[in-house]
């Protein structure tokens, strides 16, 4: 953590924009109040990737809430390339006032040279190969996959540096530590499965009772978590060899079907 926040610090003195990735679930979860610090200095554009995951109306939410405060912000679904073109336009809007001293000091306006940063499983690869059009950045599932530094041509007049995720020293709130482990952006040693599905199903009794009662056959969806983890766990038939309820096997399977969009668009935020 601390080399990889080193690595950021030396790589913003040769770069002009800095992206910041953030899961459209839960973006105010993932921002990085120390990594924000950092590149206070440098052109920052946020933008929401997996928005195909998120519901509509709370990306347009955070969205404006993002932009009343100042940052470009855009919303991308990197799985299959929507929103890249809205990326693109905001690169090019945020390096104009250097290429304009460039070309009046008579200089030749060189490619504008970004780096991408995040916390770990935002999508940061599938979001280089995306707005490159081919596939340049190795796609992994598991938090910070993506290692070392890499310089990547992505277009003609974009120069790309892709960095290792960043993630905060320790997160002193539960509910964004929740959140973050239901993103899998934080890794399984770090939180209990169990504490986090409850978690999830408290989201689905909040805002999506239709999910609990046609996905999982939960008649009754105002029982407490426990109870909703131990009808489903029945309905799909997750039972230890003694005919036990299998909880560990219940919430890995409801914390991998939200993950991979199995429930739906669901928001966090």
């Amino acid at each position: 953590m601390v080399k990889a926040r080193r690595e950021i610090e030396q790589n913003l003195k040769v770069v002009d924009i800095v992206i910041m990735l953030l899961d459209a679930r839960a973006p105010l979860a993932c921002r990085n109040p120390e990594l924000e610090q950092m590149i206070r200095q440098k052109s920052l554009i946020l933008v929401l990737n997996k928005a195909d995951l998120a519901e509509a109306r709370s990306t347009s939410r955070s969205k404006a809430y993002l932009k009343r405060q100042g940052y470009w912000v855009a919303a991308m679904d990197s799985l299959h390339c929507r929103g890249s073109k809205e990326v693109l336009d905001l690169i090019k809007k945020a390096y104009s006032p250097v290429a304009a001293v460039m070309m009046q000091k008579g200089r030749r306006v060189r490619p504008v040279r970004v780096m991408v940063v995040g916390v770990p499983n935002v999508g940061k690869s599938s979001f280089i190969n995306c707005l490159a059009g081919r596939k340049i950045a190795r796609v992994g599932e598991k938090p910070g996959i993506t290692r070392g530094r890499q310089w990547l041509r992505i277009r003609e007049d974009i120069e790309l540096m892709d960095t290792p995720g960043l993630m905060w020293p320790k997160i002193e709130d539960e509910k964004q530590g929740l959140k973050l482990a239901l993103l899998n952006i934080i890794g399984e040693n770090a939180y209990q499965e169990y504490d986090v599905a409850r978690y999830l199903v408290e989201v689905l009794k909040q805002g999506h009772p239709d999910v609990l009662r046609e996905r999982y056959r939960v008649q009754n969806v105002d029982l407490p978590e426990e109870e909703i983890l131990a009808a489903i766990a029945t309905a799909r038939g997750l039972l230890s060899k003694g005919g036990q309820i299998d909880l560990d096997k219940v919430s890995r399977l409801v914390l991998q079907e939200y993950r991979r969009g199995a429930m739906g668009s669901i928001s966090l935020e």
